[in-house]
């Protein structure tokens, strides 16, 4: 089973770049360039492997060629990126850059943080973090404590960030950051500045996950200073700038798809008879088709540049619980098969159960989408 079970439009390019890509995949796996692992867009950092990929063409499709992208559709990035998340390719180095850091520079950023950024970004070899949630804040990203206060010729930044994914491994984070206060407007106030690592006044601390892998970090930046130039946007901005971003971030197939090996395994070991036959496989299979339906429409409205949040933080809910419940059915229905018999199954099972907490609070807890859903949706019924 591969993603073209559960595509979205039937135009003859699509499906041309999805059996490129898949090919191309098929080919590494069998060439062992790479074995397939549930979660690697967010475990699964291999700096050889974006650059391999950017030569392809295939990080930074969306950034215009002027900016050393290609230039080419939302859709045909959600081709390509569903198509490595099914595989399970290791793609976290350049992921958070070219899924939401480029978007937002191209946005917002300044005509020199755009040739400077992009380009590399394009190039799979200038990977990026996000400065987003505290210890105090969680996804409440209103309740940012971290401060950037006015100096000469820039900001000092003072505060802490945590779950900052990749960060002992990145060049730079985008750091929302607190420039006023508005007792009145919580979300008024907020500013986003790119840092670049590598100061000492910016010190990266791992947090382990339970199975002993490292790509979470807490970021102390104790006045760190960025230049007037790492201004992100517009001071003040933050907020806007910041929800505009976590549209990407939660509507992307990453969203439904971290657990899909462990599906294609369980399907196919259903076929060889290892694993009994059971409906509950099926309605993960048609709930995933579903859930891909609802990201790939999203990927359109985003990509008219239309507000799509509510619509984000619905398929985020929905499909990172989808994620959870194909490692519990997998579980359930190969937890007692002897440890020599489908091995990669068992290895995806072990993965996805460990993996599984950070599933529901990794881009917003369940229960802050649970408001933005009943805000910007519901209000509308």
């Amino acid at each position: 089973m591969s993603t073209s079970t559960v595509t979205d439009r039937p135009a003859p390019e699509l499906r041309e770049l999805r059996t490129e890509v898949r090919r191309f995949l098929a080919a590494a796996v069998d060439a062992g360039v790479f074995t397939p692992r549930v979660n690697s867009w967010l475990t699964g950092w291999d700096e050889s492997f974006s650059r391999t990929l950017a030569e392809r063409g295939w990080v930074g499709m969306t950034v215009p060629a002027g900016y050393g992208g290609h230039g080419r559709s939302h859709l045909e990035r959600f081709a390509v990126t569903g198509e490595l998340l099914a595989a399970g390719a290791p793609i976290a180095a350049h992921w958070i850059a070219d899924r939401q850091i480029a978007p937002s520079i191209l946005r917002y950023g300044t005509e020199e943080q755009k040739r400077y950024y992009l380009p590399r970004i394009a190039s799979g070899g200038y990977y990026f973090g996000l400065g987003m949630s505290e210890p105090d804040a969680g996804s409440d990203l209103a309740s940012v404590r971290t401060r950037a206060v006015r100096v000469d010729g820039g900001w000092q930044l003072t505060g802490t960030k945590v779950w900052t994914s990749g960060a002992h491994r990145a060049h730079a984070l985008v750091v929302l950051a607190r420039t006023a206060t508005d007792p009145d407007d919580r979300h008024a106030g907020l500013s986003q500045f790119v840092v670049e690592l590598g100061d000492p006044r910016i010190q990266v601390r791992p947090i382990m996950s339970m199975n002993g892998e490292h790509h979470f970090n807490e970021v102390v930046l104790d006045e760190a200073f960025v230049p007037d130039a790492g201004v992100l946007g517009t001071v003040g901005n933050g907020w806007t700038q910041v929800t505009s971003e976590l549209a990407f971030e939660r509507s992307g197939p990453e969203r439904l798809l971290s657990t899909y090996p462990l599906l294609q395994e369980l399907v196919a070991a259903t076929g060889r008879g290892s694993v009994p036959a059971d409906a509950r496989i099926g309605r993960l299979v048609a709930r995933t088709a579903a859930l891909h339906r609802m990201s790939a429409d999203i990927a359109e409205t985003l990509a008219r540049g239309d507000s799509a949040a509510g619509e984000a933080a619905l398929v985020k809910l929905l499909g990172t619980r989808h994620e959870g419940d194909i490692a519990d059915v997998a579980d359930t229905l190969a937890g007692g098969l002897p440890p020599d018999r489908e091995p990669a199954l068992q290895d995806h099972v072990r993965t996805g159960l460990l993996e599984m907490p950070g599933f529901t609070l990794r881009g917003g807890s369940n229960e802050v989408l649970q408001g933005i859903v009943a805000r910007r949706i519901g209000v509308r019924r």
